[in-house]
């Protein structure tokens, strides 16, 4: 494979096919933790609180109410989980620097790292508010599936069914608190990345140009860890507001 030409149509591409890979797989593999959040904040007069959650699902507790025994049945909503977070880090990813090239280009070159944060701030928020809206049915599906097991068994039935008893705009009722929950986090998470990149490339022993791909991998690995950790409670209060509208 070629050198892919810094924010041409193939840059953009790959930074989608990025946000698939980092969101949909990753958030498909902690499906578990996901379910057992879930029944927490909606069902907290089955489960106390995510230990009590794992245990209960795995002996099978409360298979007579849907949720199974098991693994799999931890991994209950995986198919919504997957395509919901996969079209959504398309997005995210793909439109955050498509619209941090497109807003750098009008302000200008010195405007633009003058004004880099708010280049930053209405990047992602554009982006987030884009793959929200993609994302939205998805979540509404894969919390629906988790709470109320006896649903669906997951996306190719839950589906049809939702859409069958309740219409394709019900898919929709979380919007409002999805966007109260991840259009901040994704903000934050965003500006703190860049910021905080920029902290360590300026304290690095030698410059971003002379890096190696493993030393510049490292400085993004824990760029985007402690943005992650800064940014997770912004949008914990909305979450639970989102399962339990969701639920209903």
């Amino acid at each position: 494979m070629g050198k892919i030409e810094l924010n041409s149509a193939e840059y953009f591409f790959h930074c989608g096919i990025a946000g698939i890979l980092s969101c949909g797989v990753t958030h498909t593999a902690v499906t578990p933790l996901d379910h057992v959040k879930c029944n927490v904040q909606a069902n907290p007069h089955l489960f106390k609180n995510t230990g009590d959650a794992f245990q209960k699902i795995m002996s099978g507790a409360y298979a007579d109410k849907g949720y199974g025994r098991g693994v799999t049945a931890l991994a209950k909503g995986w198919g919504p989980t997957f395509a919901g977070y996969s079209v959504q880090g398309l997005c995210k990813f793909g439109f955050y620097e498509l619209f941090k090239h497109t807003f750098a280009q009008n302000l200008g070159e010195e405007n633009a790292i003058k004004y880099r944060d708010l280049v930053y701030l209405c990047s992602s928020a554009g982006a987030e508010f884009i793959a929200d809206a993609c994302y939205c049915p998805f979540e509404a599906l894969k919390v629906r599936v988790q709470t109320q097991p006896t649903f669906a068994r997951g996306l190719m039935d839950g589906m049809p069914k939702f859409i069958a008893q309740e219409g394709l705009a019900n898919l929709y009722a979380g919007l409002g608190p999805l966007w109260a929950r991840q259009v901040p986090y994704t903000i934050i998470k965003f500006m703190a990345f860049e910021r905080i990149a920029e902290f360590f490339y300026g304290i690095s022993p030698k410059p971003k140009s002379e890096m190696n791909k493993l030393e510049q991998l490292s400085v993004i690995f824990a760029s985007g860890y402690t943005a992650g950790v800064i940014c997770g409670a912004v949008s914990h209060p909305a979450d639970t507001m989102a399962s339990l509208l969701a639920k209903n």
